[in-house]
């Protein structure tokens, strides 16, 4: 495939020329159009023709110029279609040595380093590994750039950053997340040997890839360990620090001063919504497992807001907009913090909350706090309008086809998002026998981060924002 390169001069009649770094030279009739006309010399030899044309592209612009001087723009032609690129946008995404540090992959310049009146001078070359590319001489670079500084970027790469572009501004999604019921989850639950997780890691890769679609993974044969945990969860990365540490222990106790920590019923939740960036994964590792009772069970979320949303649009907008409070407020911890029940990606396309790109559900009854607006007024309907929704919500989320209940074993580890799947846990009689889970904290950007590493290593591509993207090339 031939790339073709245009950048902008006023159109004038030639009657020979030679390409910019080309050894052919061609020759070319006089152009007799009014239209504005872009041109390009193919790299590869001529025919063997006795006046070679050249290959036009119209491009009804103003200020077209032609190859071999200086212009703020830069026309490439990619599968067949003249696609033009700002010549500020090709000289901050240069990766050379000189612009991007070989070790760390920083950048050694500042966007706002580079010249306003920027221009670049273009050509196609060969590179033996990459194939064909644009390469760029700077008019007017950044300061501090030699003349010698040259700019290159392959056509594929070039093609993956419109296609990104054209995806982020179209509020196209990428969303490879399963909503699942009962009986779903039931068949396609996924349990994963701990030596495997540890050890290899396509095993890992499998399992966190799965546990992005599900939002729910189970670990087996786990060593009785207090450090179990904190390998399970340095595989991923850095553990969540939190005021309960950076693990934590469910145990039943005297004075509690969380419910979790007690032998009662523990209801559907989410943990840590009073903070402002709740914890993105939780793990369980139980360590023992001798009471009766005390099995736990989830609940999907989406599943039930994407049903919400089809029985009621109404309801749904209000879990979208109603805002609640939940706090944790002790002699020595103060937390605060009000959201929606429902979060929606900011995407132009999902703008309006009857569309269901769900982000996040934030829903914790046991630390929910005092409402603080709508809470008044004998003509607002608000407050009654969420009530009426979460009631709805509710009965979805913890309707018994919804739900999948498990007791954990001793040697088995759950692990959940947190800001998707709710939690809970039936009462367990504590004078009867010992039930210790040990528990961590991930964050999202931990978990995507070593997600995307790995899906780049098997896949050769990784997500962020919902599009998939590609390794520059």
């Amino acid at each position: 495939m031939s790339t073709k390169l245009t950048t902008r001069l006023p159109l004038r009649t030639l009657s020979s020329l030679t390409r910019v770094g080309a050894c052919q030279r061609f020759a070319f009739k006089p152009v007799q159009q009014q239209s504005s006309v872009r041109c390009f010399w193919r790299s590869t030899p001529a025919p063997p023709a006795a006046h070679a044309q050249p290959e036009h592209i119209v491009h009804h612009a103003t200020e077209n110029q032609l190859d071999g001087k200086p212009a703020k723009h830069v026309t490439v032609t990619i599968d067949g279609n003249p696609r033009i690129f700002d010549a500020v946008f090709l000289r901050d995404s240069c990766t050379c040595p000189q612009c991007v540090d070989p070790d760390s992959k920083q950048k050694l310049f500042q966007t706002s380093d580079i010249p306003q009146n920027l221009q670049a001078l273009c050509r196609t070359v060969q590179d033996k590994a990459k194939g064909c590319m644009v390469e760029l001489q700077w008019d007017t670079d950044v300061p501090g750039y030699g003349p010698d500084h040259r700019t290159r970027h392959s056509t594929d790469w070039l093609r993956r950053a419109l296609n990104t572009e054209l995806e982020l501004r179209g509020g196209v999604r990428n969303d490879e997340r399963v909503l699942w019921n009962r009986e779903k989850i039931t068949k396609n639950n996924k349990w994963v040997d701990y030596g495997k997780y540890m050890a290899e890691d396509e095993a890992l890769f499998d399992a966190l890839s799965h546990l992005n679609k599900y939002g729910l993974l189970f670990l087996k044969g786990v060593p009785e360990s207090e450090e179990s945990v904190v390998n399970i969860a340095g595989r991923i990365g850095t553990l969540k620090d939190t005021f309960y540490g950076r693990t934590w222990d469910v145990k039943s106790k005297p004075n509690a001063e969380n419910i979790a920590y007690t032998q009662h019923f523990l209801g559907l939740h989410m943990d840590l919504l009073y903070t402002s960036n709740p914890p993105y994964l939780q793990l369980l590792h139980s360590i023992r497992a001798r009471a009766p009772r005390g099995e736990s069970f989830f609940s999907d979320s989406f599943h039930a807001a994407h049903t919400l949303q089809s029985q009621s649009s109404s309801h749904f907008r209000t879990l979208c907009t109603f805002p609640v409070t939940y706090h944790y407020h002790h002699p020595n911890y103060h937390y605060h913090f009000t959201r929606p029940t429902i979060e929606l990606f900011p995407y132009p396309k999902y703008s309006e909350p009857t569309n269901v790109a769900i982000k996040h559900v934030n829903w914790s009854p046991p630390f929910q706090g005092p409402f603080e607006a709508r809470i008044g007024g004998e003509k607002q309907t608000a407050l009654r309008n969420y009530l009426a929704a979460a009631h709805a919500y509710e009965r979805l989320l913890s309707a018994e086809e919804n739900l999948y209940e498990y007791r954990l074993e001793e040697g088995e580890c759950v692990i959940f998002d947190n800001r998707r799947v709710l939690h809970a846990r039936r009462s367990f009689d504590a004078s009867k026998g010992e039930r210790w889970l040990k528990g961590a904290y991930v964050d999202d950007d931990v978990f995507f981060s070593r997600l995307r590493v790995l899906q780049e290593k098997y896949e050769g591509k990784w997500t962020a924002e919902g599009v998939v993207r590609y390794a520059i090339a």
